[in-house]
């Protein structure tokens, strides 16, 4: 694993001073769209392990057969592997804030750098939770589902950059806001 210090030094511009770095919590976790995805997958992997398993035994043509195969596939996605898929890409990412802008590192197939420039950045959301960790938002967050890790592995579906499951939020917004009114 590559150490944070080194993956936000080599962003850093001529000039530039950091301010702040961090990453997210990583591991699995679970959010709150979990209560619907949760029962939604189980019974879309259900059925569909029920169906293929059902055209298997019968001996139906081989269409039928492979026609399940990637709902079958899907299902498990959506059981499992957003779990892992989540937990790879936030221990991929990485944070920082400069003097200048805000600095977002990630990617789970290819690494990705967005830069954004405090002059320009006007719309901060701070999602706090009562375990310390919280979210900050650059923009408006978007729907539910755009965070909840339904996706498959190398799509970028959200919709706002953030610094997602921080330490300490509350200080790293105060400071973001404070870099803000300096520049």
């Amino acid at each position: 694993m590559v150490p944070l210090a080194q993956v936000v030094r080599s962003q850093l511009m001529v000039g530039e001073h950091l301010l702040w770095s961090g990453r997210p919590r990583t591991g699995v976790t679970l959010r709150a769209s979990d209560a619907f995805i949760i029962p939604f997958s189980l019974l879309w992997c259900g059925f569909s392990i029920f169906w293929e398993f059902s055209v298997v035994s019968s001996n139906a043509p081989l269409i039928m057969r492979l026609w399940g195969i990637p709902f079958v596939l899907i299902g498990l996605h959506f059981v499992f592997g957003r779990f892992i898929v989540d937990a790879r890409q936030r221990a991929r990412s990485f944070y920082a804030l400069t003097n200048q802008r805000v600095i977002i590192v990630s990617g789970l197939l290819s690494q990705q750098t967005k830069s954004l420039n405090l002059r320009t950045l006007s719309d901060l959301t701070l999602a706090e939770r009562s375990n310390g960790l919280g979210t900050i938002y650059f923009g408006t967050p978007g729907p539910w589902w755009a965070s909840s890790g339904m996706q498959w592995p190398g799509m970028n579906t959200q919709t706002v950059p953030m610094f997602e499951q921080i330490e300490n939020p509350r200080r790293v917004y105060d400071q973001i806001r404070s870099a803000q009114a300096a520049t």
